[in-house]
C-alpha cells in the first residue's frame, strides 16, 4: 500500500510543486495551507509521515508539532520541518519540539525524498521489532503446549506482505526466520561480481524457504524476491523450537522439506558442471514443468531472464536453444512461455 504524506505549507507554490513532486514518487498526498487545517486534517488522514512549514498564518508549525505530539493517535508520526528559516537557534527549536528531521528551502527534490525514506525505514524497523517482542512473548503461553499443527499458530500470525519485484531478504542478512508462503511465489537468487543472476530456487503456496540459513544459524547465503503478489509468515527460532519441542511430529515435515532440498540441489550442481548447453536447457525446462507454480494450461509462464538466470546460461544463448528446439518440435514458445511437445525426445537432448 502506498504510504500516506500530509504537507502542511501556507505558499500555494511551494506547496503544489511539493505535492506533485510527492504524487510522482507514489506517495498518497494531501495538503493544508495552515496549521490549523493540517491539525484538523492529520485526525481524520492518519498520514505516514508530516511534513511542515514553520512560519504560518492560524498556527505555525511549532504549534501544530506541540498538538501532534500530545495526541495518541498521531504523536507516533515521523514530522519534518520544511523552511526558509536557516538560523541554528531555530533548528535547536525545532528539534526540541520533538521534530524527526530540518529541511531548508529552497531543496533539491532528491533531498526530500531521501528524507522522507529514512523516516519511513526507521518507522518499519521500530514496528517490526515491536511485532518481533510481542511474538516472542507469546511463545512464553500455553497455547504452544496444545499445537497439533501449524493452522492454529499461523491463524495468529501477521503476514506480511510483498509486492511483485520486491526484494524479501538479501545475501548477507542476518538469518532469523524460516519464512512460509500464505499465497504467491517466490524466488531464491545469487548473483556474481558481475551482477550475473542464478536462481537457485522457486516457492508457492504453502512452501518454506531461508530455512537452510536458518537451521545453520548463519546469514543468508542467497537473495530472495517476490515474482508476483506475495503473502508469507514470518516464523522465528524461538516459535519454531517451542512448537517443535512440544509437537514432535512436527519435525518430520522439516525433515522432508531439508532432504528435499539437499537431493534437488545436487542434482542441479552435476548438471551444472557437467552437462551441455541443450541438456541444461531441457532438463530445466523438464523440471519446471513438474515443480514451477506458474503453469497454465499445461505452459510454463516464465520470462526468458528468469529462465535463464535458472539454468546458469546467458539470455542470448537460451534464445538460440529454444528456437532450437522449437524447430525441432520439442516444445512450442511465445514471449511469456513454453510448452512441452515432445516429453521423451526432451529427456534423450544431449
Amino acid at each position: 500500500m502506498n504510504k500516506k504524506v500530509l504537507l502542511i505549507e501556507d505558499d500555494k507554490i511551494v506547496r503544489e510543486n511539493t505535492a506533485e513532486i510527492l504524487e510522482l514518487a507514489n506517495y498518497i498526498v494531501e495538503t493544508a495551507e495552515n496549521g490549523k487545517k493540517g491539525v484538523s486534517l492529520a485526525n481524520t488522514f492518519l498520514p505516514d509521515i508530516i511534513i511542515c512549514d514553520i512560519l504560518m498564518p492560524v498556527l505555525d508549525g511549532y504549534g501544530v508539532l506541540q498538538i501532534i505530539s500530545k495526541n495518541p493517535k498521531l504523536k507516533q508520526i515521523p514530522f519534518i520541518f520544511l523552511t526558509a528559516k536557516t538560523n541554528q537557534d531555530d533548528l535547536r527549536k525545532g528539534m526540541e519540539f520533538g521534530a524527526d528531521d530540518y529541511i531548508c528551502k529552497p531543496f533539491e527534490e532528491s533531498v526530500l525524498l531521501r528524507a522522507i525514506e529514512t523516516r519511513m525505514k526507521r518507522v518499519e524497523v521500530f514496528e517490526n521489532k515491536k511485532q518481533d517482542d510481542a511474538e516472542k512473548q507469546n511463545i512464553k503461553k500455553p497455547i504452544f503446549e496444545n499445537i497439533k499443527n501449524f493452522d492454529q499458530f499461523l491463524a495468529q500470525k501477521k503476514v506480511y506482505n510483498y509486492k511483485n519485484g520486491e526484494t524479501i531478504y538479501c545475501e548477507g542478512n542476518v538469518s532469523n526466520f524460516i519464512f512460509l508462503i500464505k499465497k504467491g511465489v517466490v524466488k531464491t537468487y545469487k548473483t556474481n561480481e558481475l551482477g550475473k543472476e542464478l536462481i537457485t530456487g522457486y516457492y508457492t503456496n504453502e512452501q518454506y524457504f531461508g530455512y537452510l540459513s536458518f537451521v545453520k544459524h548463519l546469514p543468508h547465503f542467497e537473495n530472495s524476491k517476490a515474482i508476483t503478489s506475495t503473502h508469507l509468515y514470518k516464523i522465528n527460532k524461538d516459535e519454531l523450537t517451542a512448537i517443535i519441542n512440544n509437537n514432535h511430529h512436527i519435525i518430520y515435515s522439516f525433515i522432508d522439506v531439508l532432504a528435499d532440498n539437499l537431493v534437488n540441489n545436487n542434482e542441479k550442481s552435476i548438471l551444472l558442471a557437467y552437462a551441455s548447453v541443450r541438456k541444461k536447457t531441457a532438463i530445466t525446462i523438464l523440471n519446471l514443468f513438474e515443480n514451477y507454480p506458474l503453469i497454465s494450461n499445461n505452459e510454463i509462464i516464465i520470462n526468458r531472464s528468469n529462465l535463464a538466470s535458472s539454468i546458469g546460461i546467458a539470455k542470448e544463448t537460451l534464445i538460440r536453444t529454444l528456437h532450437d528446439f522449437k524447430d525441432e518440435k520439442l516444445i512450442d514458445i511465445t514471449t511469456k512461455s513454453i510448452k512441452i511437445l515432445n516429453k521423451k525426445k526432451l529427456l534423450e537432448v544431449q
